[in-house]
């Protein structure tokens, strides 16, 4: 089918829809992320220049023509667990949020490098306890309210305060990467904003309790974007399928695990922008069948291509290759609440049994590196001193002996049903590690279900050995490292129970540091102490590679997985 008849009958669709449907009534459900926090004079040693060659190529020509259609479907493998940013961490959900709403500052779209958005500039006090945000004037939420300062102290007391009206935390809803960020919420001992102060409609100030190395690059990330108080109002926990933002698109419709449909938002406060009419954002959840689809013009771009094809892309007429720079974490993640894997003998043990180069070679075509930390090689604190678990099968049997398991056990090992940046092919890994674990006496069972069940699930707590990832979307360790491994992240992001309260200690310390040694020198004690305790299997950092029609002009795939769509635009 065409992309035009696609489109034909998705508008006969949506005159008898007329609205979203589906969606998920509960927005506390955790998966990977996506925004990590660097200081901000380190961005450049530490994330470099992240354009690549294929989006020099590709960025777009300015002197294309554009077409008459400018309605673009985007494929993806999976779909949103929620519209309300900062109740989820998943990169389906920031995909979309992105395009409705906006943060006061946002990434450069080659870095995490701090610029202005709805704050169009900022003043930091001497003592770097007090910043002042200065506000865009006329610009307006999609449903023609004004955003000002009283929204912004709305949108910053709904996540810090439970006892906001607009926190809705009866309705399920928590703000667990808020309280990671900013060090609890309001009343706790470590909360880095003491109070907010409205000084007049487009002036807000900031009072800390201590100093915060990343709280610009904090205040920049896609969790903390502005929702027009009158719909919070209007659709109170509802909000989570009733979007309503600043930012180039609004929100059209959702239908569960099909498709979301935003529209040009012809009232935006940038000039000319956005580009594109509409954008659809289509689940096709078998990599092949997306590819498919951009090769057959149903589909302009698709997320998740095998690493397999990305050579031959390159080489095809009529499409190009789009890379996004490492910036992520795949890992196996062990339930230590459960035997026999809350021992860490155990741990270390499954650690050796993993060969990870010959995953690599089979699974991700050299786009990918062997993990030893959690945090990706170019962030502030990487431990490169600790020594991999090497694949040592005879090793990992010694292990399991003195941990009393010498003639193995038989466990789940949970399997995502969808791709990831970090894990293009989760089936085939899960094979590759079933053989692995088989090799040493351990008998794996391969489970998968239905994606936002997975995530809901390992919540739970009902899991043995889960696949999953995470992704920086502000260049800061406390993204990865207090999110997926702090007691206080449990389990809305931490799923693997993991509790230690040295490494609770060390992560609270490096987030109130603004000397970078020193927080560096925290994250790498951290590092090495989390090692020994193994409570998951550093896979891969990979290079996540997406396609897309060469009738695409101005996309640049950030490093965070999820990038607005703002100056995007289809040639002829």
């Amino acid at each position: 089918m065409k992309k035009s008849l696609w489109l034909l009958l998705l508008a006969l669709t949506l005159i008898v829809v007329m609205a979203a449907c589906g969606g998920n009534n509960d927005p506390n459900d955790g998966e990977e992320n996506v925004d990590a926090a660097n200081n901000e004079d380190n961005m450049d040693e530490n994330n470099g220049n992240n354009e690549n060659d294929a989006n020099d190529e590709n960025d777009g020509n300015d002197d294309a023509a554009a077409a008459g259609d400018q309605t673009l479907i985007f494929a993806r493998g999976g779909d949103s667990q929620s519209l309300d940013f900062a109740s989820v961490t998943d990169g389906e959900s920031s995909r979309i949020t992105l395009q409705i709403y906006e943060s006061l500052l946002k990434f450069n779209e080659n870095s995490f490098e701090v610029e202005p958005s709805l704050a169009h500039d900022w003043d930091i006090s001497d003592d770097d306890l007090t910043f002042t945000f200065y506000l865009e004037e006329g610009v307006t939420f999609h449903d023609g309210t004004d955003f000002n300062a009283d929204a912004v102290k709305t949108n910053f007391d709904r996540w810090s305060d439970p006892d906001s009206e607009f926190a809705f935390a009866d309705d399920g809803y928590a703000y667990t990467t808020y309280g990671n960020q900013f060090g609890g919420f309001k009343g706790d001992d470590n909360h880095i904003i003491d109070e907010i102060n409205v000084i007049d409609d487009h002036e807000i100030e900031f009072v800390l309790n201590y100093p915060s190395g990343a709280f610009l690059q904090n205040i920049a990330m896609s969790y903390f974007a502005m929702t027009s108080p009158a719909a919070l109002e209007e659709y109170g926990s509802d909000i989570n399928e009733n979007p309503v933002g600043t930012g180039p698109f609004k929100f059209v419709s959702w239908n569960k695990d099909d498709r979301i449909v935003l529209d040009k938002n012809e009232d935006y406060w940038q000039p000319d922008l956005p580009k594109l009419d509409q954008v659809i954002f289509q689940v096709i959840p078998d990599n092949s069948a997306r590819l498919t689809a951009l090769r057959s013009g149903e589909i302009d771009i698709m997320d998740g291509l095998n690493p397999d094809d990305y050579e031959m892309i390159q080489e095809e007429p009529g499409l190009q290759p789009f890379e996004r720079e490492t910036n992520n974490i795949g890992y196996l993640g062990f339930n230590t609440d459960k035997a026999p894997f809350d021992d860490p003998l155990v741990r270390q043990a499954m650690n050796h049994a993993v060969d990870k180069e010959t995953l690599i070679s089979l699974l991700y075509a050299d786009l990918a590196v062997p993990a030893k930390n959690i945090l990706p090689p170019a962030y502030l604190g990487y431990n490169d001193d600790i020594e991999p678990y090497e694949y040592d099968p005879e090793r990992a049997q010694e292990l399991l002996e003195e941990a009393g398991y010498a003639d193995g056990f038989e466990f789940d090992l949970w399997a995502m049903p969808v791709a990831r940046p970090y894990m293009p092919d989760a089936e085939r890994a899960a094979e590759v590690l079933q053989a692995n674990f088989a090799d040493i006496g351990l008998e794996s069972n391969i489970v998968t279900m239905e994606w936002a069940t997975y995530l809901e699930e390992i919540e739970t707590g009902v899991q043995d050995v889960f696949m999953l990832g995470w992704s920086g979307t502000n260049g800061d360790p406390d993204y990865f490292l207090g999110n997926l491994l702090s007691t206080a992240t449990i389990p809305s992001s931490n799923q693997t129970f993991y509790s230690n309260t040295e490494v609770d200690d060390l992560l609270e310390q490096a987030r109130s540091v603004v000397d970078e040694d020193e927080r560096a020198a925290l994250y790498e004690e951290a590092l090495a102490i989390i090692h020994e305790d193994a409570p998951m299997i550093n896979l891969v950092h990979s290079t996540p590679v997406l396609a897309g029609s060469d009738r695409v002009q101005n996309y640049v795939p950030h490093l965070s997985t999820s990038e607005a769509l703002t100056h995007v635009e289809l040639s002829e």
